[in-house]
């Protein structure tokens, strides 16, 4: 799966590293014209989700926790005990068409299942043997998880809970 970066996600490989598969470009301009993957920076917290949630969503304790220069919605890389990124968050507030665009950059109409949770949100998700991702779209709002658990329902949590701390 893609690490989540930038305004786009990014595939989680099995070390959890960021590499876009179906995601944007590693940095940079993204494929399209999209804003940059982001990067971490700081350590420093999520202001969407708390690092004893994300433990527990996606079952690895969380050892440190990076943010992104993006203000006012920076991306959130959560780190394993052994340094590797386990589960990143990326929250894009621009226009629809780039929302969306994000969001089919994460997980790929063509490739990935369709995803509609939360209620008015749409997006997809898929899984592969590095892990998995779930992005969704609402209007000009996008959010993308990527997680190096295969399972995706532990980046759907992890998409919810980011999209009820949203103050849009």
């Amino acid at each position: 799966m893609a690490l989540l970066a930038g305004c786009s996600a990014t595939i989680v490989t099995g070390t959890a590293a960021p590499s876009p598969p179906s995601a944007s470009t590693a940095a940079g301009t993204g494929s399209g014209g999209l804003p940059p993957d982001p990067q971490p920076g700081a350590t420093g917290d999520c202001p969407y989700l708390g690092s004893e949630f994300v433990a527990e969503s996606n079952g690895q304790h969380v050892s440190k926790v990076r943010v992104s220069a993006d203000q006012p919605h920076p991306a959130c890389f959560f780190y394993r005990p052994d340094g590797k990124v386990q589960l990143t968050v990326r929250v894009y507030v621009g226009d629809a068409k780039t929302a969306t665009a994000l969001v089919n950059q994460a997980a790929p109409v063509d490739s990935s299942n369709p995803a509609s949770d939360p209620s008015g949100w749409k997006g997809g998700y898929l899984s592969t043997d590095g892990g998995a991702v779930y992005a969704v779209a609402k209007g000009s709002t996008a959010v993308i998880a990527t997680t190096n658990q295969k399972q995706s329902v532990k980046a759907r949590t992890v998409v919810k809970k980011t999209i009820s701390a949203l103050k849009l």
